[in-house]
């Protein structure tokens, strides 16, 4: 969903699902990053270290580390949210009527 939210067209969304399924070695430094802490986030968030966030400066510089940050914090939030209550996924992109919203094609 938030692929599509950024813009991305239906089948740019699914070659990058299955790019991310494959694993983290065709992924770059950064990603690795990313991802590592995301998940270490998700696993044992009261784990994450000072050390934690300076990696990601380092990949990101400070202001987009902390866009992975809250991103990937929102996303746990609304993903348990979601799991609490047994939400539905949407069928389609409830988001797509935004002003602001790049329009898939």
């Amino acid at each position: 969903m938030t692929l599509a939210v950024a813009g991305m067209k239906p089948e740019e969304v699914d070659s990058e699902t299955r790019r991310l399924a494959e694993g983290t070695t065709n992924l770059s430094p950064a990603e690795r990053a990313a991802f590592a802490f995301i998940r270490k986030q998700a696993k044992d968030p009261a784990s994450i270290t000072d050390a934690d966030v300076r990696e990601l400066e380092r990949h990101f510089g400070q202001e987009k580390a902390w866009h992975v940050i809250w991103w990937a914090s929102r996303s746990h939030y609304m993903t348990k949210v979601a799991d609490a209550f047994q939400f539905p996924l949407e069928k389609h992109n409830p988001f797509e009527a935004m002003p602001g919203v790049k329009k898939s094609k």
